[in-house]
């Protein structure tokens, strides 16, 4: 088998079966001839296997960095939609704290005005009681009318009127 013939059998496809045969040495004793060719052919056989052993591995790797990369996609996807969850458990804790404060406030606000009026009536029925010790009757009864237009005044401040007309 001449090298040319070796050459065509590599391109015929990987480990021919003629590769495969060790070479007899020539019978007109030609040695080195068939010692060069017997070292061209293990390393045609060597190289051979050696590419479809890339070839097997290469392969293997990319299942395996396909595997690994949907490994990473769903671990991704599961963390994301864990921060997805807790950012909703979040903003509905918020909201509920917002609604809690405006509800507070507003009963703050009902307090303030509750002790607001509470105190004027009974700085006003003090001044009654200290004035009573001081004036007679036309002038109680005076005393009187100006409370009641004070207070209807400010009642009627509060509730969003004018002031009362009496």
């Amino acid at each position: 088998m001449s090298l040319h013939q070796r050459t065509s059998a590599r391109r015929r496809g990987p480990l021919s079966p003629e590769c495969e045969k060790p070479l007899q040495p020539n019978a007109a004793g030609n040695d080195l001839e068939s010692s060069l060719l017997q070292i061209f052919t293990d390393h045609h056989r060597t190289s051979l296997r050696l590419r479809e052993t890339t070839v097997i591995e290469t392969e293997k790797a990319k299942k395996e960095a396909v595997r690994v990369a949907d490994l990473l996609v769903d671990e991704v996807n599961g963390g994301v939609q864990e921060s997805f969850v807790n950012e909703k458990r979040i903003e509905m804790e918020i909201r509920g704290l917002a609604a809690s404060i405006v509800r507070f406030m507003k009963q703050s606000d009902q307090w303030l005005t509750a002790t607001h009026s509470i105190n004027t009536a009974i700085k006003v029925c003090l001044s009654l009681n200290y004035s009573l010790l001081f004036l007679n009757y036309r002038d109680f009864k005076f005393m009187i009318e100006l409370w009641i237009k004070e207070f209807k005044y400010d009642f009627a401040i509060k509730e969003g009127e004018g002031p009362c007309p009496c």
